[in-house]
């Protein structure tokens, strides 16, 4: 099951990058490359969850019951950053990646609160694809920083993103991993 984990973090990642790394080639395919790449991200994602879930359980570290509060402020701080990517407050551009901010955000989280191997390897993996992806978008596309918008935006953000941490807490309690400490 460990080979399904790396699998489908090699296929996510040149999914991902293809566009990127190989332009010509992607242009070239037209709407069929669209949803090449779309097969290849939904393929990698569910060998990634099918992988993850059956790896043997392989402790590395142990990781201080205090991390779970980091991890959980963390979280909050990645819903809040990825929502930045749709609102139209004042926060708008303030960032040039938000979304793969946000995975890195989240990656980390999750670094510091699971010392088994193939949590290691998942969310050190995608946190890697997130770096990499940051730099390939640098230095491939100019990026024009939109106008902030009105501070209305910004509350709604604020409360979309209390209602999404609350719905993702609901999400693992409901996968039996409660997020909180005991």
């Amino acid at each position: 099951m460990f080979a399904l984990l790396v699998l489908g973090l090699a296929l996510w990642t040149a999914a991902h990058l293809f566009k990127r790394l190989a332009p010509d080639a992607r242009a070239g395919m037209g709407d069929a490359g669209k949803a090449a790449v779309a097969v290849g991200v939904l393929a990698g994602l569910v060998l990634m969850i099918l992988g993850y879930r059956g790896a043997e359980f392989i402790s590395v570290w142990y990781p201080p019951a205090f991390l779970v509060h980091i991890n959980n402020l963390l979280m909050l701080i990645a819903v809040f950053v990825f929502g930045m990517s749709a609102t139209t407050g004042r926060l708008r551009g303030k960032m040039r990646h938000p979304q793969l901010t946000s995975v890195k955000i989240w990656a980390v989280a999750h670094l510091l609160v699971n010392g088994d191997l193939a949590s290691i390897v998942l969310f050190g993996g995608l946190l890697a694809w997130a770096v990499a992806e940051v730099i390939v978008i640098n230095r491939s596309v100019e990026w024009d920083r939109p106008a902030p918008g009105e501070a209305k935006g910004d509350v709604k953000l604020v409360i979309i993103t209390l209602v999404v941490f609350a719905g993702i807490t609901a999400v693992h309690n409901w996968l039996g991993v409660w997020p909180f400490p005991g």
